[in-house]
């Protein structure tokens, strides 16, 4: 019995050295990547983004008209043009070497989402009582239509956000890129009556588990790293449904100012979402 003893004491005295060693030992917890490793550390809304952080650069595909409206034939001229909320860029033209005025081209580039059903955004001026008539398009990669919607405008500027239907029918592929159009009116639907319209294209992409990681890693902030892998339509839709339920949220008003910033968008960052356009057949 007392031999017993005698052993057990060493076991005991090893099992509280291995006792000791592994509480020395620093804890680890796995984390998506070194810019999100400590976001749960932070405030629930932290700091903003900075205005030249994101990167959505025209990727040479064919593009789009992110504005217009500020002349037209037929059409009353608007003091601040139609605007599609996506990266583009605006670049000032002449028709001849030292030819005035000069004029702006204006170009949206492809947009991504990870979305079977992304919300389109878009900047209404203040327009003439004639002028709030519009349509929206979404074409697919032949040019079919995937989905047509009269809308009839705000009153009041600002900006606005449409949506698709949620059925099979309306949802994008994974890879296939879309041609939308949002078509002003200068009088009615008519097909004789003139317009305004400014046209994108957008790609469906995968969600894959690091950016889901990652999406978890900075909620409810999800736009964050959607910005961070150039994922354009959700940034943009997460952050002005945080933005709508907290105005008085400086860290998402000031996101909201820089993210428009960084595409060029500086001149209706401080404007006011003022209409939900819900999806109808």
């Amino acid at each position: 019995m007392i031999g017993k003893k005698l052993l057990l004491f060493p076991r005991l005295k090893l099992a509280y050295i291995v006792f000791l060693v592994l509480l020395s030992l620093p804890t680890y917890s796995p984390t998506v990547s070194a810019q999100f490793t400590n976001s749960a550390n932070k405030p629930f809304f932290g700091t903003p983004i900075n205005s030249t952080r994101p990167n959505f650069p025209d990727n040479g595909i064919p593009t789009g008209r992110r504005k217009g409206g500020t002349s037209r034939d037929a059409c009353s001229v608007l003091s601040m043009p139609v605007t599609a909320i996506v990266p583009g860029e605006e670049t000032l033209s002449s028709a001849q070497k030292g030819t005035l005025p000069q004029t702006i081209s204006s170009k949206s580039f492809l947009a991504l989402t990870v979305s079977e059903y992304p919300i389109f955004w878009f900047y209404i001026p203040n327009l003439p009582p004639n002028l709030h008539s519009a349509e929206f398009v979404l074409l697919n990669e032949i040019e079919d239509d995937i989905y047509r919607s009269r809308l009839t405008l705000p009153e009041k500027p600002g900006v606005i956000s449409i949506s698709l239907p949620q059925q099979p029918k309306y949802s994008l592929d994974v890879d296939k890129k879309y041609h939308w159009y949002l078509k002003v009116y200068c009088n009615d639907l008519r097909k004789t009556s003139g317009y305004f319209y400014i046209d994108g294209l957008v790609q469906r992409v995968a969600l894959t588990q690091k950016l889901e990681s990652q999406l978890k890693a900075v909620k409810p902030r999800e736009y964050i790293a959607y910005i961070d892998n150039g994922i354009w339509y959700d940034a943009i839709t997460n952050l002005a449904s945080l933005r709508s339920s907290n105005l008085q949220n400086d860290t998402l008003q000031k996101d909201w100012a820089n993210l428009l910033k960084s595409v060029g968008l500086q001149d209706i960052a401080e404007e006011p979402i003022v209409r939900y356009y819900k999806a109808e057949e």
